[in-house]
C-alpha cells in the first residue's frame, strides 16, 4: 500500500487523552503537520511543532478553523450525539481521510455484545458517517492495557492485594501505543478506506494472570483476593461513575468460561506485533510502587 506525503495536515481530536497523546507523537516522528483539537487550548501540553485550536463538538460552528486545509482526521467522539450529524456534514464537505475511534460491538463475543451506554453512542456515530457516504475506517479497540492501572495500581502500591470479581474471566488488554501506531498507519497509508479494525492484544489472560504479570513486573508477590459482584458494587461505589461497575460486571458474567477474543490486526496493518501484557507492565512498573518516571 503507497503511503500519502507525510506533510499533508492530520487533525486529531482528543489529542490530549492517552491515545491522542501517543498518537500525535507518532504522528510527528513520521513527519506529519499536526493539528490538535481542544477545547481548552491554553491548557493543552503538547510537543513542540503541534498547532493546537480550539473548537467544541457541542458547537459544530467552532470546528471551521480547525477543519480548514486538513486532510486527514482522527476522530474520538467525546460529546453528546445531538450534534453528531452537524459535525459530520463539516467532515464530509471536502475529501478527507477520516479514521474513527469506536469499540468492537459487532464483535460476535459475549464480552462485547452486552447493553450500554457507549455502545450505543459508537453505533449511532457510525451510522451518521455511513448516511454521510464518507470512506471512514473504523478502528475498534478491545480492552484497553490501561485499565489495569487505574483499577488496581492503588491496590497494589498500598496494600499489594488486589480485590476483584471474576478472577477466571479472560480479556486480551491492548496497549494504547499499538492503538496508536494502527490509527497512524491507516491515516497515512492508502487502501484503508471502509476498513473495519477489531483491536486486541496478543493474548487471553485471565485476570489474575494479569495480576500475576503485575507481580513480575514490579518483582514481588500480589496476592488476589476475588469479590463477589455484591462486594465489588459496594467497594466502587464512592468512586465510580454510575452505571460503569454494572456494565463490566455483565460483560465479565457473559464471557466466563471462554477465551477472550484475539486478533492479529495489529500486526498486519503495523508490521511488528501487539505488545504483550507483561511488556505493558514492565513499561508502566513504577506506577505500581508510585514512584516517578511511570512510561506515558
Amino acid at each position: 500500500m503507497a503511503s500519502q506525503s507525510t506533510r499533508e495536515t492530520v487533525l486529531v481530536t482528543g489529542a490530549t487523552g492517552r491515545i491522542g497523546r501517543f498518537l500525535v507523537d507518532e504522528l510527528l516522528r513520521r513527519g506529519a503537520s499536526v493539528r490538535a483539537l481542544t477545547r481548552r487550548p491554553e491548557a493543552a501540553v503538547l510537543p513542540p511543532g503541534v498547532e493546537v485550536v480550539g473548537g467544541d463538538f457541542t458547537l459544530p460552528a467552532s470546528l471551521d478553523t480547525a477543519l480548514a486545509g486538513t486532510s486527514m482526521v482522527f476522530l474520538m467522539w467525546a460529546a453528546p450525539p445531538v450534534t453528531a450529524p452537524a459535525v459530520i456534514k463539516q467532515l464530509a464537505s471536502r475529501p478527507r481521510r477520516v479514521v474513527y475511534l469506536s469499540a468492537p460491538f459487532r464483535t460476535p463475543h459475549p464480552f462485547f455484545q452486552q447493553p450500554n451506554p457507549m455502545r450505543d453512542l459508537h453505533a449511532e456515530i457510525e451510522g451518521i458517517l455511513a448516511a454521510a457516504r464518507l470512506d471512514a475506517t473504523i478502528l475498534r479497540p478491545g480492552m484497553f492495557a490501561s485499565n489495569a492501572l487505574h483499577w488496581w495500581g492503588s491496590q497494589i502500591s498500598d496494600r499489594g492485594v488486589v480485590r476483584w470479581p471474576y478472577a477466571a474471566v479472560e480479556t486480551a488488554p491492548i496497549d494504547e501505543r499499538d492503538i496508536a501506531a494502527t490509527a497512524v498507519q491507516v491515516l497515512l497509508q492508502d487502501g484503508h478506506a471502509g476498513g473495519d479494525y477489531v483491536l486486541t492484544g496478543p493474548e487471553s489472560l485471565s485476570h489474575v494472570a494479569q495480576v500475576r504479570a503485575i507481580g513480575d513486573a514490579v518483582g514481588r508477590s500480589i496476592r488476589f483476593e476475588e469479590v463477589s459482584p455484591e462486594e465489588f458494587r459496594r467497594e466502587t461505589a464512592a468512586t465510580w461513575p454510575g452505571g460503569v461497575a454494572e456494565m463490566l460486571l455483565a460483560a465479565w458474567r457473559a464471557a466466563l468460561g471462554q477465551p477472550a477474543f484475539v486478533t492479529s490486526t495489529v500486526r498486519e496493518i503495523v508490521g511488528s506485533p501487539a505488545r504483550t501484557f507483561h511488556q505493558w507492565a514492565v513499561d508502566h512498573a513504577p506506577a505500581f510502587s508510585g514512584a516517578p518516571g511511570v512510561a506515558e
